[in-house]
């Protein structure tokens, strides 16, 4: 059920310093600032010591829950999965063991991090595991440790220590850039994710505690009900409307750009039955 790594209890200041708005500006993403206003201001938080899943959860490791409680996922209860195309769609057939929709399967992805997976799939297969979700507070701290770092390995962008767009595009700097490099995504592979095995990063994409693929890969689930550090916090409208219903979303993904991997990035998914081609998650443990 997956390698554990301790992460030892202490005070961290979360969420992002004022300064990485105007990194992010620099650094020519699409979103206006607002965008990641939820980040800040930063705020101290103190957590126990806890386990931390090593890697996200696999393939097989959640058909092993699969195979053990006969559980089926919200994507195969309601008979689709979501996708990329040219816009975010909805795939018939597809679901964990059908990542792209009808047609696709899991055989040589078993050591890959399982994808189409609810809020409600990630905390059925925590209890079945004897673990958690992590608390937001928890994922951060284990991505970066107690000092502050964009990415799990330090401040220095490095597209060779995680799987994301930039992995396998080269540096990107526009949606167009994105959407050239998925136009050929899908041409050659369809709506595939383009997952990598667990571990591919090892260990120059760790964090200090010694936890994998905290940047890209998957996003992966959090326990926390998403709120803003501050109420007075000048965010996007949107975000506002989701406070209080949806759940955190941590991590960043295969298909994001290098400031959408960062360790303070917040997203968030609503947590009755979504779940799209690149979400998954990782288990936590009360020490």
């Amino acid at each position: 059920m997956g390698e554990m790594v301790f992460v030892p209890g202490g005070t961290f200041s979360q969420g992002s310093p004022p300064w990485m708005l105007s990194w992010l500006a620099e650094e020519g993403q699409a979103f206006p600032p607002e965008w990641f206003g939820d980040e800040m201001p930063q705020r101290e938080v103190s957590v126990r010591g806890f386990w931390m899943d090593r890697h996200p959860v696999t393939v097989a490791e959640f058909g092993a829950f699969v195979d053990s409680t006969g559980y089926r996922t919200d994507a195969e209860h309601a008979g689709h999965g979501i996708v990329y195309r040219r816009y975010w769609e909805e795939a018939s057939g597809a679901c964990w063991y059908r990542p792209a929709g009808i047609g696709s399967g899991i055989e040589g992805y078993e050591d890959h991090p399982v994808v189409h997976i609810s809020w409600r799939d990630a905390n059925a297969y925590a209890r079945w595991a004897g673990k958690r979700l992590p608390t937001e507070s928890e994922w951060e701290y284990a991505a970066r440790g107690k000092e502050f770092r964009i990415w799990p390995w330090g401040d220095t962008w490095n597209a060779g220590n995680a799987n994301t767009a930039e992995l396998h595009a080269g540096s990107l700097y526009s949606l167009g850039q994105w959407r050239d490099w998925w136009k050929s995504v899908l041409s050659h592979h369809g709506p595939m994710p383009q997952t990598l095995p667990v571990g591919s990063f090892a260990v120059r994409g760790d964090s200090v505690f010694g936890c994998a693929d905290m940047a890209g890969n998957v996003y992966e689930w959090n326990a926390t009900l998403a709120t803003l550090y501050d109420d007075e916090s000048t965010c996007d409208a949107t975000l506002r409307t989701i406070m209080g219903r949806y759940r955190v979303i941590r991590g960043g993904s295969w298909m994001n750009f290098r400031y959408q991997v960062r360790c303070s990035e917040r997203m968030y998914g609503d947590p009755d039955g979504w779940s799209n081609f690149a979400v998954g998650f990782r288990c936590a443990k009360d020490a």
